[in-house]
């Protein structure tokens, strides 16, 4: 069968189909316990989450399925960003606040603190599958865990990233083409040297590493999964797919903007967090974009940028709110998570010999 493979065995789930990780609110309980209970993977995405939040939504989790799930964080990042660089930011970010009617944020420094406490949580409630996104964790955390019988799958986005990823012991690695939605998860190449699309990502890393390869950008439904299978992938992460089920916690801002969106629309832009990430083009990016090189750097941009995006979500002013998405945003549905699921398997079986 189609779905029995290295990656299945390893996981103890029926279908090679991860619900990406997307943080920000989109992977409520519901959502990852329906995608696992359906026989894929349900991630959380905690990347923005504190301790105690991760800790709750996990142990919710629990509560709606025996089935393995997987917890995304992000490896840290500390940017060089000046205070002469935050506060031309702020300048440009001014006529957006004072028509939401806010404040300038208080932005703390960057620290590794949020990243070691939430480690603690994965290892404390025993999480099936730890997924890492911007970098690779250092090769005793990558151990800790592994004595844990956690088991640990990284992103990458070139070939040699993947190299990297198996390198510092990873049991699996999520390549993510340039179709994907969201942040790129590019850590060792330029951003513009690494917009490598999916279906020629795939197969040149399934030649360069012994660990399973895993297929993310564009994918939404049958005809991706088989397609990822065949070019030598052993399961897919799919995220804008399952972005617009019941289930998702996304802002429904995003949700409309994905469901009557066209290809074209999705660009890459840093304007709302400082690190490049494909979304529906819409007032605040094209405004944004000539100051973009300039702008600080990931995750400083982004704290300057989140009061403003939850307010805008608020006043239902879409034009200035990240509508995160992938480029196949004309496959999709609005319906429950299992039916999705059901529906994948359904089309993959019928096209399967």
């Amino acid at each position: 069968m189609w779905h029995e493979n290295t990656f299945t065995q390893q996981l103890g789930i029926r279908y090679p189909i991860i619900q990406a990780g997307m943080a920000g609110g989109t992977t409520t309980p519901e959502l990852i316990a329906s995608i696992s209970n359906a026989g894929g993977l349900g991630t959380l995405g905690a990347g923005y989450m504190s301790p105690e939040q991760m800790k709750t939504a996990i142990q919710k989790v629990k509560e709606l399925t025996d089935r393995p799930f997987g917890v995304n964080v992000f490896v840290p990042e500390i940017p060089d960003a000046s205070e002469t660089a935050i506060e031309n930011a702020n300048e440009l970010l001014r006529p957006f606040r004072e028509e939401l009617n806010l404040k300038e944020p208080d932005v703390s420094k960057p620290s590794t603190d949020l990243f070691e406490k939430q480690m603690e949580v994965i290892i404390e409630e025993r999480v099936p599958v730890c997924s890492f996104t911007f970098g690779v964790p250092s090769e005793e955390r990558v151990q800790q865990l592994k004595q844990k019988h956690i088991v640990v799958m990284g992103t990458a986005t070139t070939v040699n990233e993947a190299i990297i990823n198996e390198e510092h012991g990873m049991d699996m690695v999520v390549m993510q083409g340039s179709e994907a939605g969201g942040h790129r998860g590019t850590f060792s190449e330029a951003f513009d040297k690494a917009m490598i699309g999916t279906m020629a990502l795939v197969p040149q890393a399934v030649d360069h590493v012994t660990i399973p390869v895993i297929a993310a950008g564009g994918i939404m439904d049958g005809r991706g999964v088989l397609a990822a299978l065949t070019l030598g992938a052993q399961a897919v992460q799919m995220g804008t797919a399952f972005m617009t089920s019941l289930e998702s916690g996304a802002k429904q801002q995003q949700i409309e903007a994905i469901l009557n969106g066209t290809e074209d629309q999705p660009i890459i832009t840093s304007a709302f967090s400082g690190k490049p990430a494909r979304g529906i083009q819409n007032a605040f990016i094209t405004r944004m974009a000539p100051y973009e090189q300039d702008l600080p750097g990931y995750p400083v941009q982004n704290a300057l940028t989140k009061d403003i995006r939850s307010e805008a979500a608020k006043q239902n002013r879409p034009e200035w709110v990240h509508l995160w998405s992938g480029q196949s945003v004309r496959l999709s549905k609005r319906q429950p998570a299992g039916d999705m699921m059901a529906d994948i398997v359904s089309q993959v079986d019928k096209r399967h010999i």
